[in-house]
């Protein structure tokens, strides 16, 4: 992220109004935007130069070309390391690399091997790209990694495998209301494993804390960018508290992700599957499925990322004692939530 560049102007956060939950999801398309995995390396290198330049006061007011840097470096790079997140597990290839794996759950009539095997597949993904996000201000250990990737794929497996033989069991429903609820059972467990992923993904930050840094004023801004002082803002120590509202952000804005994409899709499936035109192209039921879940997705991410602010801002008095009377504009202090 842009923030990982250094320099004593601060760059404006977003072109958009990010107190508001829609300012969030229009900054929150554009980190997510699939285009931005085509920039180059010389094109990255390029954009942070850019960026650089502006916060070193060597550049004038934002322009269009500063803003498509932003873009491209928020997209690319982790906040906390500067480094380029691996393609795959950036934001901006979620739905991409999401979309085989969620059309393989939401396929009708699996069998235990088929969705014991999407359903592993699924928290691999979801362990990789929750690692790739995470804060690194509190860095997970390798066993620890293990651990919470053999727990989530225990609840994911023991979820779906215990919804799907219950629903059929279900004989005071009618045939309709159990063919609906099959189709629901992917999204059971994807939801209650992704929160679990999440949280046991993330235990070190929420058992260590994560750095806090205090909100600068404009006038403290403007000071840094007068007297050129470039060195980064020290941080104020590691809060559990912040940890555990960022972790626990996270974990509600997954569970906000998978809910249309893991529910809209199967249920207009069941109205279309019932249509003479796909009773007849049997062949189509594939790309009707994985068009269906392209769509949603599309709209469904940033409408997540949205929910709650990337850089999250919080008042002293709501963390740990250590911390009051520390804070900055407001008596508030901020931290990098993750993804």
């Amino acid at each position: 992220m842009s923030a990982s560049i250094s320099g004593s102007r601060e760059l404006p956060a977003s072109k958009y109004d990010l107190s508001t939950y829609w300012g969030r999801v229009r900054q929150a398309a554009e980190i997510s935007d699939p285009r931005t995995l085509l920039v180059s390396t010389a094109g990255l290198d390029n954009a942070k130069k850019l960026i650089a330049a502006y916060k070193n006061g060597q550049a004038g007011s934002m322009t269009e070309e500063l803003w498509h840097a932003k873009k491209v470096v928020d997209s690319t790079l982790h906040p906390d390391t500067g480094e380029a997140v691996f393609l795959p597990f950036r934001m901006s290839s979620f739905v991409l690399s999401n979309l085989v794996v969620t059309a393989g759950m939401l396929s009708p009539g699996l069998g235990t091997t088929g969705i014991l095997l999407w359903q592993i597949t699924n928290q691999s993904l979801n362990v990789a790209i929750n690692n790739a996000n995470a804060n690194k201000s509190t860095p997970l250990s390798a066993s620890s990694i293990a651990k919470s990737y053999l727990l989530a794929v225990s609840a994911s497996c023991s979820v779906a495998l215990g919804l799907n033989a219950l629903v059929p069991r279900l004989k005071s429903l009618t045939p309709n209301t159990r063919l609906i609820l099959g189709r629901l059972v992917p999204f059971a467990a994807v939801a209650s494993a992704g929160a679990l992923n999440v949280f046991l993904m993330r235990a070190e930050e929420i058992r260590r804390g994560i750095d806090v840094y205090p909100v600068l004023s404009a006038e403290e801004k403007a000071h840094r960018a007068e007297t050129g002082e470039s060195r980064d803002i020290e941080s104020l120590g590691k809060s559990k508290k912040a940890a555990t509202l960022a972790v626990g952000e996270t974990a509600v804005s997954r569970v906000l992700n998978a809910t249309p994409i893991m529910v809209l899709p199967p249920l207009i499936l069941v109205k279309l599957q019932r249509m003479d035109w796909l009773k007849n192209r049997p062949r189509l039921v594939l790309p009707v499925n994985l068009g269906l879940i392209l769509t949603t997705s599309l709209f469904a991410l940033p409408l997540a990322l949205g929910a709650f602010p990337q850089r999250q801002r919080v008042r002293v008095e709501t963390l740990e004692e250590e911390f009051w009377g520390k804070g900055g504009e407001g008596g508030e202090v901020e931290f990098n939530r993750g993804i």
